[in-house]
This record gives structure tokens, C-alpha cells and sequence, in this order.
């Protein structure tokens, strides 16, 4: 299980930069899942880790020795990419079976890691099925079995569970993960699907415009983001404009449009300094004020930074998505319990709150927020 290290890698596909003095360094052992959006460099990031993609200059490491040049059949990296290529002539069996049989592997060793594989990602009953046989999930599911019994030291995973259907997605994240801790290796799995990273990640590293702007445990990066783009992308967030009012030990305090006064997380940027507040929706609380046909006096009111009414309820099975439209502020989501679903009504009208250490504080953005926001 070695250590890679990536040093200043940069790629540049004829005006199209994949990597940007892209640095980064895996642990031995390490399930590391690299999350960003589409085109940010996930894949090239893989490629250029298993010899597919040559850097235009950097250097890539594994345990401290150079591989840069190195050719891929001696780099010991099985690579799954969104294009299987399955042996079409091959069984589910005899593709999997392929890697342990020219590496000369013992023969009764190799039939039980095959089937186990097979097993792990539920295709025994068609082990004996030919690609053309297969649905698109099932050929993804043989060619991870496939990478899982290459007998390579690093596994290189490139949304390896995007076609499945939702349940069996959930059922082999957990499985693949103890899979590859149990077998020894150091794992990097790209995704664009924020649940898949934080439930299977050892670190995640957010990948954007091919840097690394944040690496850390699922835990630091959804609750301590370094920049308004990680707050919005791991867990979106509602985002405000506004300027530091004050800061004490506990807290700070933003003035927003209209005096509209909020608490955040204490800073130490300076009094007067225009900001961005970013609340991940999870965290907001919306108290209900009153109902569309009823009031309620003044001193029954909950607390909370400002009123909104309720505009849109959206069920999501476990959970549900209130947006309130607040006036002079915007839409404001609030992520709760589907218990909650019929404790709200459109045009409820509601306070807005949150506890202060769940809102994060940074300066204005130099391209601004706008751009800082985008997922391209």
C-alpha cells in the first residue's frame, strides 16, 4: 500500500487547464474520495496517477521514489474509468479471472479472490453471462470486480458507482470500502456525489479549476469550509452578503441589507469588512410564527434573525426542503426531518435562525461571489 504524492502537477489539453500545479499527498492505506464538479480535472488527476496521462510538467510519487515516466504495466495501479472495456468473448468470470491469470497468481488463491469479488459486488448469478448479456450496471459491477482482483497495490476508482440503481449504490459503498481496507490498498475514488464521499471517505480533497482547495476528514470539510465555494458545494448552503458589525469571544455579528442583524461563527476579520455568511441548510431552524389564517400576538413570536413566509415544501423521503422567500433577503432553504412535513403549510409565516458556530465567515471573494459560486 504505498504513499503517492503528487507535486505540482500541470496539464494543459490545448487551452483546456486539467491540473494546476496540482499537489497533493495520499497516506498508505488511505481511501481518499476527490470530489468537484464537472471538468474541474477528477478524471485527469487518475489518469495521470496510473500512467494514462502524461503531465506536462510536475512529478508523481509513489512511496518516494519518481514514476512520472514510468509505464503503466509497471506502476502496479488498477484504474477503473467510465468506459469499462470489457472482453467481449469473456465471461463475467474469465474478465474478472483475466488479471490474477497472467500474474501468474496460485491457482485455488485466485478462484476464491474471483469469487469473493464477484460475490462483493453481486453478480454471482451471472458469472457466467457474457458482457453483451449485461445491463449497463451489471458491466460497471463486473469491472470493478475486475480492478478489485488485479492484484495492484493502488486502485484508482472513476465514479465506479454511478450506474447503479439507488439501493445497490448504498449497499456496495460501505462493502467497497471495507474491501479495499481489507485487502491492503491505497484507494482514490473520484465522484461528483457528496453522500458517496463523506460516508466513504478516510479525507475528502475538493478539486476545482484542477487545484486542490481543500483537503480534509468528511467531518472538517462539511463543517469548517475554507472558501464560500467548498460551503456551497459539500452540503449547499445559504449564502449572505453583508459587512462585520462587531465580534466578541463567542460570535460576530453581520449586518445585512436593511440593518437585518445575524450572528456567525467569532472571526477575525476585521470590523467594517465586507463578507460572505454561509449556513448549510441543515442547519437553519424555521419556527412557524403563525399560519396563513391565524395570529398570533406579538409575545409568542420565536426567535430568530428575520421573518419569511413559507414558499415551497419539497419531499425527499428522509428528509423535506422548506424555502422561505424573505423579504429584502431572498430564498433561505431549510433542510429538516420528513417528520416536520406537516408541521409547515405554504404561506406559514416563519422566523429564520441558526446557532452562530454553524455559519462560517470569509471575505468577499477578488472575482466575487458570483463567480466563486459556479460549478464550471
Amino acid at each position: 500500500m504505498p504513499e503517492i504524492t503528487l507535486d505540482g502537477l500541470y496539464k494543459d489539453f490545448g487551452g483546456c487547464l486539467a491540473a494546476n500545479e496540482l499537489s497533493l499527498k495520499v497516506s498508505a492505506g488511505e481511501y481518499l474520495c476527490i470530489l468537484g464538479p464537472t471538468g474541474s480535472g477528477k478524471t485527469t488527476c487518475l489518469r495521470m496517477i496510473c500512467g494514462l496521462t502524461k503531465p506536462d510538467r510536475g512529478r508523481i510519487l509513489f512511496d518516494g521514489k519518481d514514476v512520472t515516466n514510468m509505464p503503466v504495466s509497471e506502476r502496479k495501479a488498477a484504474m477503473l474509468s467510465q468506459i469499462y472495456s470489457l472482453f467481449p468473448p469473456k465471461t463475467v468470470y474469465e474478465n474478472v479471472m483475466f488479471s490474477p491469470k497472467i500474474k501468474e497468481m496460485d491457482e485455488e488463491e485466485a478462484r476464491r479472490l474471483v469469487r469473493s469479488t464477484i460475490n462483493m459486488v453481486h453478480m454471482e448469478n451471472k458469472a457466467d453471462a457474457y458482457p453483451s448479456e449485461l445491463s449497463g450496471g451489471q458491466q460497471q459491477r463486473t469491472a470493478l470486480a475486475r480492478a478489485l482482483a488485479s492484484s495492484s497495490d493502488i486502485l484508482l476508482l472513476d465514479e465506479p458507482l454511478r450506474a447503479l440503481d439507488a439501493r445497490l449504490r448504498l449497499e456496495l459503498r460501505q462493502e467497497l470500502r471495507s474491501l479495499v481496507k481489507e485487502m491492503g490498498l491505497t484507494a482514490i475514488h473520484v465522484t461528483h456525489d457528496q453522500d458517496e464521499a463523506l460516508e466513504m471517505a478516510d479525507r475528502i480533497a475538493i478539486i476545482r479549476k484542477g487545484k486542490i482547495v481543500q483537503i480534509g476528514t468528511p467531518i472538517e470539510v462539511f463543517r469548517n469550509p475554507i472558501t464560500p465555494f467548498v460551503a456551497n458545494f459539500v452540503g449547499r448552503s445559504n449564502i449572505f452578503l453583508g459587512k462585520i458589525h462587531s465580534v466578541c469571544d463567542a460570535f460576530s455579528e453581520i449586518e445585512l441589507e436593511k440593518g437585518v442583524m445575524i450572528k456567525a461563527r467569532r472571526t477575525d476579520i476585521p470590523i467594517g469588512t465586507d463578507v460572505v455568511v454561509a449556513i448549510k441548510i441543515g442547519s437553519t431552524r424555521i419556527p412557524v410564527i403563525a399560519k396563513p389564517t391565524e395570529e398570533k400576538p406579538e409575545h409568542e413570536t420565536p426567535q430568530g434573525y428575520f421573518r419569511g413566509k413559507v414558499e415551497r415544501i419539497l419531499y425527499e423521503g428522509a428528509t423535506i426542503t422548506i424555502e422561505v422567500a424573505a423579504e429584502g433577503i431572498g430564498l433561505v432553504s431549510s433542510k429538516l426531518p420528513n417528520r416536520k412535513y406537516d408541521d409547515y403549510t405554504e404561506g406559514d409565516e416563519v422566523m429564520v435562525a441558526w446557532l452562530p458556530n454553524r455559519a462560517s465567515v470569509f471575505r468577499i471573494p477578488p472575482e466575487g461571489i458570483e463567480e466563486e459560486l459556479r460549478l464550471d
